[in-house]
């Protein structure tokens, strides 16, 4: 198959994003977007991941372009609050940990907790990463970047309007680009032996790229392409979500998303420029829509505001890639809103499809090769959102207690047996215990810290044999923690005269 004429089915975040990227890479190609004109948004969407970066460099936008526009903020790192258990919470920054030699030097915190038991295990990401110093302090950035092993262009993430995103590419990429968009409800779709014949008996294409989130119009509604269901590995399928007016805009934006664990599931607080977006994302299996409504409205101390419920499902479909159409971002699957999955699987998912149409002509193969690899991001991914759960002491509701004495699948622990990631990972590194072997670019081992669970520890290393003189062992765990201290406080001063989040975006993007 040839693919000169690429039709996007549904426009949002997702669609045009997609579109972005397109015209960049493929400017010869014939590309068109369609969409309702009434179009409704899931409004969930609003925070990223790192990962976003390298969708952006290939669009090939600066953060000053685009962030007023779409009441963007920086994003540094993400907070967990009463998930391992009440009262405790923990950062999961972006980026990659500062390790001065190799990432065996991660154990070294572990080693200054049994040296200080009083330590609390927030403390471990901000004793190796150095945005923690701003994160704790709502600063923006450093005073002396060069000393500090800290990437603002790579460590960072966005918070912004997905909605306000969407028009800007919209406006200021795609249609300058050349791009076609149609407004218009699909109210007719013809099939052949190919898939998709025509929409509305008029709009015909070699690939048609469905973009129509959850509904999934074109893989599952027309072409039937069956779904994967995997809520009992997740039990979540509901939100509610609404916009929460600041009170203390300087204080309450802030360079991270606030995941807090509540009775019968979690809330996400995320500061845009003029507002915060919250969401409070449960299962009905536990709790009514009503009560959970009156559950977020109690945790947000309004009943003033305009909420918004949705529905999901966790899973993926069997094919992403069937005949002339492939799905990408919410119409190809979905594992939750935790840790932002939404638009990662757009921008991670249309890297892959870009691969496979770099080619003159799209085989079976790479039809197949997307599916695989697309499967392979979103099963890795879920494995790491489990961790979140699996280690996880809650037991206080029947939603938690359920959790706590869950029995993980089998099926669950091998999805990518060769590449260990998540549950995985953290199941099997914590084995050899004399080695540190979660790798520190996956993210693994700030969730397994923040829930107590060490890959090293002292009793097994004594039965080990690895460490026979303890005296010794103690003086050079006391100077590693000296270390860690030392650096922690250098991060601290290195900020210590830099703009609060606030000031520094009012300054540079909304003055």
């Amino acid at each position: 198959m040839t693919v000169n004429k690429i039709i996007i089915v549904g426009g949002g975040s997702a669609g045009w994003m997609t579109a972005a990227a397109l015209v960049k890479c493929f400017p010869s190609k014939d590309i068109s977007l369609i969409e309702s004109p009434d179009i409704a948004t899931v409004g969930v969407g609003e925070s990223t991941l790192g990962q976003i970066r390298g969708w952006q460099a290939l669009v090939d936008i600066k953060d000053k372009d685009f962030m007023a526009a779409c009441d963007a903020t920086y994003k540094l790192s993400i907070k967990f609050t009463d998930f391992y258990k009440k009262g405790e919470a923990f950062h999961y920054p972006f980026g990659e940990p500062y390790v001065e030699g190799n990432q065996s030097e991660l154990n070294d915190w572990w080693f200054k907790k049994f040296l200080y038991p009083e330590t609390p295990y927030s403390d471990y990401a901000t004793c190796h990463y150095p945005q923690m110093a701003l994160v704790n302090e709502n600063k923006c950035f450093f005073n002396d970047p060069p000393v500090i092993p800290f990437d603002f262009s790579k460590h960072t993430a966005f918070q912004f309007d997905a909605t306000k995103l969407g028009l800007w590419l919209r406006d200021h990429v795609c249609i300058p680009a050349g791009l076609k968009h149609i407004k218009e409800d699909i109210k007719t779709i013809e099939q052949d032996e190919h898939g998709i014949k025509s929409l509305n008996k008029k709009y015909k294409a070699d690939l048609f790229i469905d973009c129509t989130g959850f509904k999934s119009l074109l893989l599952e509604q027309t072409l039937k392409e069956p779904f994967i269901d995997m809520s009992s590995t997740l039990p979540n399928n509901s939100a509610w979500c609404t916009r929460i007016p600041y009170k203390n805009k300087r204080k309450q934006l802030v360079g991270y998303t606030n995941c807090t664990a509540v009775e019968n599931g979690w809330i996400w607080d995320i500061p845009l420029w003029s507002r915060m977006g919250s969401g409070y994302v449960y299962s009905d299996r536990y709790i009514s829509d009503d009560a959970a409504l009156k559950q977020f409205q109690k945790h947000i101390k309004t009943k003033e505001l305009d909420f918004k419920k949705i529905k999901f499902r966790t899973g993926i479909h069997q094919r992403l890639w069937v005949k002339n159409v492939c799905a990408l971002g919410l119409a190809a699957g979905f594992v939750e809103p935790l840790e932002s999955n939404g638009l990662f699987s757009v921008h991670e998912f249309l890297l892959q499809l870009i691969r496979n149409l770099q080619r003159d002509h799209v085989s079976q193969w790479d039809k197949d090769n997307y599916t695989t690899m697309c499967k392979h991001v979103f099963y890795k991914f879920m494995e790491f959102i489990v961790i979140h759960y699996a280690l996880s002491h809650r037991h206080d509701t029947p939603y938690w207690k359920d959790n706590f004495n869950k029995q993980w699948s089998e099926d669950l622990l091998n999805l990518v047996p060769k590449s260990y990631t998540g549950l995985l990972q953290a199941v099997f590194d914590r084995a050899v215990h004399y080695k540190f072997k979660f790798k520190h670019y996956e993210g693994t081992h700030c969730i397994a810290a923040g829930m107590h669970w060490g890959p090293t520890d002292v009793p097994s290393l004594i039965k080990a044999n690895v460490i026979t003189d303890m005296i010794h062992w103690s003086s050079e765990w006391q100077l590693a923690a000296n270390h860690l201290n030392q650096r922690k406080d250098q991060w601290k001063e290195a900020m210590r005269n830099a703009p609060v989040m606030y000031d520094f975006l009012k300054e540079n993007y909304y003055s």
